[in-house]
């Protein structure tokens, strides 16, 4: 398989989903930021107890199930609790093995919505439009029709950085930083979505669990309970 796979789910859990006020009324207003090392995107409060590290690829199916009905909406609804933070690091691989360049161009624009503080709104757009993964079809021209579904986030700025790939330099170096990451815990080599929490990375046999939205939720819920 060219990203990642569904492996089947090994795990159990019986914890109850945390209830509680919604800090942040909608995805669009959590925070997010480049982080000091220059490849990793922050979505929600740096003061989040948990953080979830996200290695995804914009072409990658099993990325798409994981953000539309996995695990996606499960890490969004902690995130606007304050317990959960979110680090992306937005890979590229799968322009070489498919052909074209894509993904190139996805997390370019993707880097692009940044400077708006609408990366996460983004995000969410390109995975629920996401073309068939042997069709390259986030060119420029899709990438800022999409873009039009976010509001505020067309701007003459944004635009001529899709255009431009102003940001190639952070999608090259956010790929080399995922191609260094992908060879552990079970992993025979770079393949999306791969999951951390906590520094903890979800072996390969067990990662049936990133796309069962309750199983992942009652995860989540130890895990933030262990620490609070």
């Amino acid at each position: 398989m060219s990203c990642g796979s569904r492996h089947p789910i090994a795990a159990d859990g019986d914890g109850q989903q945390t209830k509680g006020k919604t800090d942040y009324p909608r995805l669009a207003d959590a925070p997010e930021q480049v982080e000091p090392d220059g490849t990793t995107i922050l979505v929600g409060d740096p003061k989040a107890p948990v953080t979830v590290r996200l290695y995804e690829d914009p072409r990658c199916p099993y990325c798409r199930e994981f953000e539309t009905t996995g695990g996606g909406p499960v890490l969004t609804k902690w995130v606007l609790r304050h317990k959960v933070k979110v680090d992306y690091t937005m890979a590229s691989f799968l322009d070489p093995r498919l052909g074209g360049n894509g993904s190139k161009k996805a997390v370019n624009a993707l880097r692009a919505a940044v400077a708006s503080g609408k990366f996460a709104e983004y995000h969410a757009v390109l995975y629920q439009n996401q073309p068939s993964e042997e069709v390259d079809g986030f060119s420029n021209t899709r990438l800022l029709e999409l873009a039009g579904k976010v509001t505020g986030l067309r701007s003459p700025s944004f635009d001529t950085a899709v255009t431009s790939m102003k940001y190639q330099d952070f999608v090259d170096s956010a790929e080399k930083v995922f191609a260094a990451a992908g060879h552990y815990n079970g992993h025979e080599g770079p393949g999306t979505p791969i999951a951390e929490i906590d520094g903890y990375r979800i072996p390969v046999e067990y990662s049936g669990l990133l796309y069962k939205p309750d199983l992942f939720d009652q995860y989540l819920t130890k895990v933030i309970s262990a620490v609070a």
